[in-house]
């Protein structure tokens, strides 16, 4: 809960800060945000991942400073583990022998903190950290405004997705307020890739089929793409979005080949289709409209499966 976060850093001094291997915009900036509130409080804090940052959130301030980490290697008070859903999803070894903070917006995370702050009706993660920071007695410095404001766009998708509300919107007015600058923001996400992501892109949107309604989509990425195009992680961020461009497409399933039989699938929909109850039932989870799961065994067949869930999901939803 909020208040025990509050708490704890007014009574502890030395934190780490971490998210999901492979971060997102939320992860990265909530993760910063989180950063330079706790450093503007007397705080010691610094941000440990697991992999490098994407590009795209490399400009934001203090990215320089994230460490890329295997295991625990400092002595911190507590650890606060940002937008996962279990405590395996950072990747880093150690993190079950600490004093672990859960803050999560997504209903389906597993309470697998010391303290558990999980408030799935905020959009973003960011949105908490604005939270955080206003109950504690914080200043909204330029620097959280700007990690925050970056959160809060990658997360609803630039404030197009159904998870923006009122409050959203009101908190991204107050970080403008204090600094943030949409434009650059926004221009580093959307306009900031290497041609790699071209070229990924130009393969895996060759690979788009749709069902016989026309309503559900499905596209893949094999790893000879992701070679053949030179493409890094993340290069590939918001494909699963693409069909959704057409009208007549309701849902879309994305399916990246990761390893031997191994693939990560994301799972996006517009209005009433559910898909965070798709990828629940394959030991994923997310929000009603974007979720994602981990998946093993032979493509073809897990492909009808999940495609022919989403379908019953979106028929279930009219």
């Amino acid at each position: 809960m909020l208040s025990q976060v509050v708490e704890l850093i007014e009574n502890k001094q030395k934190f780490g800060i971490t998210t999901h291997i492979k971060p997102d915009g939320d992860g990265v900036g909530s993760s910063l945000g989180l950063c330079w509130l706790l450093n503007s409080l007397g705080k010691t804090a610094e941000v440990i991942v697991r992999g490098e940052v994407p590009v795209a959130y490399r400009d934001l301030p203090g990215a320089g400073n994230i460490r890329d980490i295997e295991k625990i290697d400092n002595d911190y008070d507590a650890i606060f583990v940002i937008e996962c859903s279990d405590l395996e999803r950072p990747g880093i070894a150690g993190l079950e022998n600490e004093f672990t903070v859960n803050i999560d917006h997504h209903a389906t995370s597993e309470h697998f903190g010391t303290i558990n702050w999980i408030d799935a009706t905020a959009s973003a993660v960011g949105e908490m950290i604005y939270n955080l920071c206003k109950a504690i007695g914080g200043r909204v410095t330029r620097e959280i405004a700007e990690c925050v404001y970056m959160a809060l766009v990658t997360d609803t998708g630039s404030f197009h997705f159904s998870n923006t509300t009122d409050r959203t919107l009101k908190v991204a007015s107050e970080l403008v307020k204090a600094g943030a600058k949409p434009a650059a923001i926004s221009e580093s996400i959307y306009n900031n890739y290497p041609w790699s992501r071209i070229e990924l892109m130009r393969r895996v949107v060759a690979t788009i089929k749709r069902d016989d309604s026309g309503r559900i989509a499905w596209m893949r990425q094999t790893l000879e793409m992701k070679e053949s195009s030179k493409a890094v992680d993340g290069d590939n961020n918001g494909f699963v979005n693409i069909p959704l461009a057409a009208r007549e497409v309701l849902a879309s399933v994305y399916m990246r080949e990761v390893g031997d039989n191994e693939y990560r699938v994301s799972l996006r929909s517009k209005g009433n289709i559910n898909v965070a109850r798709v990828a629940e039932s394959f030991g994923g989870g997310g929000h009603k409209n974007a979720a994602g799961l981990r998946i093993e065994g032979d493509w073809d067949a897990k492909e009808r499966e999940i495609v022919e869930a989403v379908r019953k999901a979106a028929l279930d939803s009219f």
